[in-house]
């Protein structure tokens, strides 16, 4: 998802070579995930299906669609406009069958601890999935006004599907602060999700405001386009809200900042806010957002680089302490 992302930010930017080194990246690194998500599913899949009603980490699985959402967007415009669909409908098969599946695990089969109280920001890649198969539909240009009709109705569906659970998990989120509070060594990266959730909102919104004439499109197109300008400025309100609880729990409470599977959580929300800022300035005509977006690439390009250095570092001195043991 992390590298996808800032693959399709830099493309945006104007940088289509770096941006497909980048992509090849995410393509390899999917399929990589791919096989390991069979490997465990079959090795250990008692394990899988009790993180599946977990609710700290169940949401988790929605990475699935976002992650082959975001996949199925930077293909697009590359050459392989028919892999993209191709993993639109993997997409969205996975969506429909884990949005009812997950929920009703988590919320109706209770394993009798309380479940507000371990409520996260993973919770929010919920939101993202469905946001992921709209902006991938978005850029498609089917061939006939039947399809084009279709492509409509679900590119808004699955933005207004969404945008709605955006707003009941952030209650959800709120509450557990207010009511249980939240520790630095709980404050995860993955809350930084909060933030790219609302902005992949921003570019599944402008980009159905940029879409072709579709009666659903037509009917959504004011609204949508209003509201994607708030979700932008709360989105950008989050940032330094985010930066100042990272400082609070690595700065203050000396929590170690080392490398972990759940930093790309943090690379996501900077890469998606600079599309996001980018997508919604072109639309709009906003070109303070679209330079602002300019600025933040580079913001998500350093991060992603820091991150990706942290993994081979790890990955390093995992395969030497192999050899140590087997010397």
């Amino acid at each position: 998802m992390a590298t996808g992302i800032v693959a399709v930010a830099l493309r945006e930017a104007g940088w289509p070579v770096t941006s497909r080194v980048l992509l090849g990246v995410a393509a390899f690194a999917y399929v990589v995930l791919v096989a390991l998500y069979v490997t465990r599913a079959v090795r250990h899949g008692r394990r899988m299906r009790r993180d599946a009603g977990n609710p700290e980490t169940a949401f988790g699985y929605f990475t699935i669609v976002a992650g082959t959402g975001v996949i199925a967007v930077g293909m697009q415009g590359n050459g392989f406009d028919g892999l993209s669909v191709a993993l639109l409908a993997v997409a969205a098969t996975v969506w429909l069958v884990l949005g009812y599946v997950l929920p009703w695990q988590v919320l109706m089969a209770r394993d009798g601890l309380p479940i507000l109280a371990r409520t996260n920001g993973t919770w929010f890649i919920w939101s993202v999935g469905s946001q992921s198969l709209a902006v991938g539909l978005s850029s498609l240009a089917p061939a006939n006004p039947r399809s084009a009709d279709l492509v409509g109705i679900l590119t808004v569906l699955f933005w207004s599907v969404g945008t709605i659970l955006y707003v009941g998990i952030a209650v959800l989120v709120i509450l557990r602060v207010v009511h249980h509070g939240i520790t630095p060594q709980q404050f995860e990266p993955p809350y930084w999700v909060a933030m790219g959730a609302l902005a992949i909102s921003v570019v599944a919104g402008a980009s159905i405001v940029d879409m072709g004439p579709a009666p659903m499109v037509d009917a959504a197109r004011g609204l949508i386009g209003g509201t994607v300008v708030i979700f932008w400025c709360f989105a950008a309100w989050l940032v330094p809200l985010l930066v100042g609880a990272g400082i609070w729990r690595h700065a203050i409470h000396r929590v170690p900042l080392r490398y972990s599977p759940s930093l790309w959580s943090m690379v996501f929300p900077l890469g998606m806010f600079a599309v996001a800022s980018m997508r919604l300035g072109r639309v709009e005509h906003l070109p303070l957002v679209e330079t602002i977006g300019n600025g933040f690439l580079l913001v998500a390009v350093l991060a992603w680089v820091l991150v990706a250095a942290g993994l081979v570092t790890q990955l390093v001195r995992g395969v030497r302490g192999a050899r140590g043991q087997h010397a």
